[in-house]
């Protein structure tokens, strides 16, 4: 078993994500993205199944025909459109993916660009996560809601073209702009009032 260096990988990957949420205004999702790797469910696969240049996950998959760490993580993690999955309010459609609320989207987005960091090390391009969804994007269908994959594939495109510092910016500015709550305008008010 590879405990440590798995252990160094999802620290990194996990420090990654810490400091692009926290960048876009994203800073309870940062500190808490991905917690479930360390549960033994996870953590332990992790470790026996270990690469270093990709998930484990796809290893297990591979040696056994299922992930019992990604059962296990999917289950418990917001930012996963699979967590997001359920029946559809027609019959006919069946199980479908439910549209996710846009800051588990702009999670995902960080995880994906994170992972690619990780995976890719010295040879990661803005242009990798964009290439790495685009392999796979065809295959998902209905498993991902299409408001939620058309943001997903907004954001990795503007990644490609425009880089990190640029699609953060418009992240924060644009996709995370929060209205201002009523204790927010109230107090805006009474200091304008004083």
């Amino acid at each position: 078993m590879k405990a440590l260096q798995h252990l160094k990988t999802i620290n990194h990957h996990k420090k990654l994500v810490m400091e692009h949420c926290f960048k876009v205004g994203l800073y309870k999702q940062g500190l808490f993205h991905d917690l479930s790797k360390y549960s033994p469910a996870e953590f332990f696969v992790g470790c026996r199944y270990y690469q270093g240049t990709r998930s484990p996950n796809n290893a297990e998959r591979e040696a056994t025909g299922y992930s019992t760490a990604w059962l296990h993580h999917k289950g418990r993690n917001k930012h996963h459109y699979e967590y997001w999955i359920d029946y559809s309010e027609s019959c006919e459609r069946g199980i479908v993916g439910q549209k996710m609320p846009v800051k588990y989207v702009v999670e995902m987005f960080m995880d994906r660009v994170a992972a690619s960091k990780t995976y890719e090390g010295e040879s990661y391009t803005d242009k990798y996560p964009l290439e790495y969804y685009e392999k796979g994007a065809a295959q998902l269908g209905d498993m991902i809601h299409p408001e939620t994959a058309a943001l997903l594939y907004k954001l990795l495109k503007m990644l490609a073209e425009y880089g990190e510092e640029r699609t953060f910016v418009y992240i924060r500015k644009t996709v995370l702009r929060k209205k201002s709550s009523f204790f927010v305008k109230f107090f805006k008010s009474f200091k304008n009032y004083c």
